[in-house]
C-alpha cells in the first residue's frame, strides 16, 4: 500500500510526458526537445507536382519510393543527424505511412505537417478550399493535430503553408489567418514557404493581428531575400529565419550570409537546411538531390571563418529544438 502514492505519481508523470505541449511531435510519437539532436529543418522525401486535382497517391509504388530514398537517408548517420523535418504538404506528396516506414528503418526522428500549400498560383489547393473561411480551414488543421492524419494515428509536428513570392492575395491572407488560428489552438509552429521579405512581413503583420507572436513563424526560403538587413529585422522581431537552399547553390555554401547574421548577433534565430530530396514518382529515374552538402562543404567553410562548434550546434541542434517545440507563442494581452 505504501507504494501506491509512488505508482500514482509515476503514472501522472508518464501521462504528462506524452502531452504535446513543451515537446516535439514525430511520426512515431512525442519526444522531448533535447532528444531531437542534430536536425535538418527543411527537407523533402516524395513530391508529386501533378496538382491537387490530379493528385492520386495510389498512382505510385510506396515500396519503390522507400527503396530509392532509404540509401540517401542512411548517409545522414555518418554526419550524426538524428532528426529530419519532412516539409512536403498535403496534395504535394505527403505520405505519412512512407515517412513512418523510413523512420522505423533509419532510426531518424521524422516530423510531418498539416496545412495547405498556396504557392505556384494555388495549384495544390483543392477547389472546395477556396470558399472555406479561415476558421474552417483551421479546423481541418486542428482535427489532424487532435485525431491524426488520414486514420494513420500519425500527428503533424508543425503547420506548413505557402504563399506566392509577391504581395499576398486575399486567399493567401486567409491561409495565413487559418495557420494563426490553428497555432492558437495547438501550439504548432507555422512554417511558411515565402521567399522575399515583402510577403514575410505581411504574414508577420497578420499573425500579430491574430495575437500570434513572431516566434511562432518560420520565414522559409529567407535565403531568397537579397537584402540581409531584412533578415536581421525579422530575427530581432522574434521570427525564425530559414536558410534552406544549401542543396542547390554552390555560392551559398560559402556561408557568407551566416557570417553576416553571426556578426549581427541573431544566429540564435537561424535555421539551416538543404530543401533537398524530391523523389518524384512521375520521374522515377531523376536523381535525388542529396542531403549532405551542409556537412561536406558548408561546415568546413564556416569553421575556416571563425565559426565555433558551439555556433554550429546552435544552428543544427539548439535552434531546431526550440523552433519545433509545441507551445503557444502568443502576444501578451498587456502589449
Amino acid at each position: 500500500m505504501r507504494q501506491l502514492p509512488f505508482l500514482f505519481m509515476l503514472i501522472f508523470m508518464l501521462a504528462c510526458s506524452r502531452q504535446p505541449e513543451g515537446n516535439i511531435i514525430t511520426v512515431n510519437g512525442i519526444i522531448p526537445p533535447q532528444a531531437l539532436g542534430k536536425t535538418l529543418e527543411h527537407e523533402h522525401i516524395l513530391v508529386d507536382f501533378s496538382g491537387a486535382e490530379n493528385y492520386h497517391p495510389e498512382n505510385y509504388n510506396r515500396q519503390e519510393a522507400f527503396n530509392r530514398i532509404l540509401p540517401e537517408l542512411e548517409k545522414l548517420k555518418h554526419h550524426g543527424v538524428q532528426s529530419f523535418i519532412a516539409c512536403t504538404p498535403q496534395f504535394v506528396g505527403r505520405d505519412v505511412v512512407l515517412l513512418k516506414n523510413l523512420a522505423d528503418a533509419t532510426g531518424l526522428n521524422i516530423l510531418t505537417n498539416t496545412g495547405f500549400y498556396g504557392a505556384q498560383n494555388n495549384k495544390f489547393i483543392p477547389k472546395h478550399v477556396f470558399d472555406m473561411p479561415a476558421e474552417a480551414i483551421a479546423a481541418f488543421y486542428i482535427a489532424e493535430f487532435e485525431q491524426g492524419i488520414e486514420a494513420s494515428g500519425v500527428r503533424p509536428g508543425f503547420i506548413k503553408t505557402a504563399v506566392d513570392r509577391k504581395p499576398l492575395s486575399n486567399f493567401h491572407v486567409k491561409l495565413v489567418r487559418a495557420a494563426a488560428i490553428a497555432h492558437k489552438a495547438t501550439g504548432l509552429t507555422i512554417m511558411s514557404h515565402t521567399g522575399p521579405a515583402l510577403p514575410a512581413f505581411q504574414q508577420l503583420k497578420i499573425l500579430s493581428a491574430e495575437g500570434v507572436a513572431p516566434e511562432a513563424f518560420i520565414w522559409t526560403h529567407a535565403s531568397d531575400e537579397e537584402d540581409w538587413t531584412k533578415l536581421v529585422t525579422a530575427a530581432q522581431m522574434g521570427a525564425w529565419i530559414s536558410l534552406d537552399k544549401y542543396g542547390w547553390d554552390e555560392e551559398f555554401l560559402k556561408g557568407e550570409v551566416l557570417g553576416y547574421l553571426k556578426k549581427q548577433g541573431v544566429l540564435d534565430k537561424v535555421l539551416i537546411s538543404h530543401d533537398a530530396g524530391w523523389y518524384d514518382p512521375n520521374q522515377p529515374g531523376k536523381t535525388i538531390q542529396p542531403y549532405t552538402p551542409i556537412f561536406e562543404t558548408l561546415i568546413p567553410n564556416l569553421k575556416a571563418n571563425d565559426f565555433t562548434a558551439a555556433d554550429i550546434d546552435q544552428l543544427l541542434i539548439h535552434n531546431p529544438a526550440k523552433a519545433f517545440t509545441v507551445t503557444k507563442r502568443l502576444i501578451s494581452q498587456s502589449n
